[in-house]
């Protein structure tokens, strides 16, 4: 297992710093994080938000490419029926190559209808359209039809969701499953069992809305605002063009809670804690990849920075660890 860091770029206006200040700092955290051991760094896609959620994640993969050496890069996830086949394949190619063989592509659905009406994109044919294109990326990076080609061969693919059907749709292609969902586990590996291919393949990944800290109550005390910030307003973002519908597609009630003046869904936990919830998933699904958001919606620059400190210098040892212990038995 992998762990990881996972950036939107988001700058909200409430603590507004600037998208250069925002974008200079990400690439510095991680290429600092990249030289402590960090397993991936994993990069999310939106279109129009006020605090400039980063809206084309395979140009930043390439930024990362460029100020890392080690660590996984991956797309969680691509929009793929905003784009053509062609064009995720090129981009996806140029990333692998600049990176030295590091992508990890993450293809989605999307779900936002602002967003698909921009591209000329139908929200209603979007899992259809997200198999079309992750078929054709296949197609067209194992046919040699893309220069130039990607250093890994096959490039890794991965299938973003947490519902059955982008458990059925990547187990139908052979990819992997973007999601720590075990529902979605269960008939993935269904899927690819039924399409052919040796379930033996079968990997997921995903992120944990997790920060970590030493004093998590303390942190939680400043961390709470930027919580109900970033899920609030990306509520509002998905319920735009769906008027008349209670909630948005993705995670049903948690929205409705908030507002209620219940707990925004982000943990913050000790490193203890957190190796205990790894070891949880662990035991569900064959996990190759866990990334933790680097911070959510603009919160403090020290308590992000004493995250990502105690993930790289105490949860990944302490993953390394049990591991080992492990390959022992």
């Amino acid at each position: 297992m992998k762990l990881g860091l996972y950036f939107d770029l988001r700058d909200p206006p409430p603590w507004r710093r600037g998208w250069g200040a925002v974008y200079a700092q990400a690439l510095e955290t991680a290429e600092q994080a990249d030289a402590r051991g960090i397993g991936s760094l994993w990069l999310s896609e939106h279109h129009f938000f006020e605090d400039g959620y980063l809206p084309q994640p395979l140009v930043f993969a390439a930024a990362l490419a460029a100020r890392t050496k080690r660590a996984r890069i991956g797309t969680a996830v691509l929009i793929a029926p905003l784009r053509s086949a062609v064009e995720i394949a090129e981009e996806a190619a140029v990333a692998d190559v600049v990176s030295g063989g590091r992508l990890e592509l993450g293809l989605g659905s999307g779900y936002r209808v602002p967003e698909f009406d921009a591209f000329g994109a139908l929200p209603d044919r979007r899992f259809t359209d997200l198999e079309d294109r992750a078929r054709g990326v296949q197609e067209l990076l194992g046919g040699g039809h893309v220069t130039p080609r990607p250093l890994q061969d096959p490039l890794p693919i991965w299938i973003g969701g947490h519902k059955n059907r982008a458990g059925r749709i990547a187990g139908a292609l052979g990819a992997g499953l973007l999601s720590l969902n075990p529902e979605a586990w269960t008939v993935y590996c269904d899927a690819l069992e039924e399409a052919g291919h040796d379930r033996r393949i079968a990997r997921a990944a995903g992120p944990l809305t997790v920060v970590l800290a030493d004093d998590p109550e303390r942190a939680w005390a400043e961390i709470r605002p930027h919580a109900v910030y970033g899920w609030r307003t990306y509520d509002e973002y998905a319920r735009e063009g769906r008027e008349g519908m209670n909630r948005p597609p993705t995670l049903p009630g948690v929205f409705d809670s908030i507002e209620g003046g219940a707990k925004p869904p982000v943990s913050v936990m000790t490193v203890d804690e957190a190796v205990a919830q790894l070891r949880a998933i662990d035991a569900s699904a064959t996990v190759e990849h866990v990334f933790f958001w680097e911070r959510v919606a603009g919160m403090p620059d020290d308590i992000a920075a004493r995250h990502v400190e105690l993930i790289v210098d105490q949860l990944i040892p302490a993953v390394a660890e049990w591991g080992r212990a492990e390959s022992h038995i």
